[in-house]
């Protein structure tokens, strides 16, 4: 019986995938502000009344909001289930891609964080399918991004901030989702759903009830 992952990702937009061994069933939306509206029914399509026996959730770097709804409906799909749940770095994901196919040791993703910012981090490759971070993840101006000799540049970050940040913009790829959980999971690798903020959320609390004045 092959294995069947449910792959979310809500990092940007809102992705879906149902990945096993006789293929992937995909679906998306764009919108990177109606993740909430669009998660459940996007799971619906890929999996019906289908088997699953494990998911697997992007932990970001990514928004609050958008972020906190994939991680959640991952951990209440996965209860429901009674199948584990696992967490996976988006920009580990993207880095996983581009080091498919670079011609260079290192990769560095960068990804857009809102308020003009990005997200970054510098990968190197571990086998055939997995990555390891080299240094930490970060979130800056896109002039104060550092790209380490020998790493090429990728992501979204590129196409938002071409005259910083010049690269090659890649779609996350669901599948590629899978296959570092695989390889971690055979590695005996814990992958935990801790989501990846990197600063405070957008949230404010009232500083209490103001006094009138006259």
């Amino acid at each position: 019986m092959s294995d069947r992952m449910l792959c979310i990702d809500t990092s940007e937009g809102t992705q879906v995938a149902l990945v096993g061994d006789a293929g992937i069933r995909r679906a998306a939306d764009p919108d990177s502000r109606a993740h909430a509206e669009n998660l459940a029914g996007l799971i619906a399509d890929v999996v019906g009344a289908g088997r699953v026996d494990a998911v697997a959730v992007g932990t970001g770097p990514a928004p609050f909001t958008g972020l906190r709804v994939g991680l959640v409906s991952a951990q209440v799909f996965g209860l429901a289930r009674g199948i584990p749940v696992h967490g996976v770095s988006s920009l580990a994901v993207r880095a996983r891609q581009a080091l498919d196919d670079a011609a260079t040791p290192l990769v560095t993703v960068v990804t857009d964080a809102r308020r003009r910012e990005v997200y970054c981090g510098t990968f190197e490759a571990v086998g055939d399918d997995d990555v390891r971070l080299v240094g930490e993840l970060s979130v800056s101006v896109p002039t104060d991004v550092v790209v380490p000799l020998g790493s090429t540049l990728v992501g979204p970050g590129t196409r938002l901030h071409p005259d910083a940040l010049p690269g090659e913009d890649i779609t996350l790829d669901l599948a590629v989702m899978a296959r570092i959980t695989r390889a971690r999971l055979a590695a005996g690798v814990t992958l935990p759903t801790q989501p990846l903020y990197l600063r405070r959320p957008d949230i404010h609390q009232s500083a209490g009830r103001k006094r009138a004045t006259h």
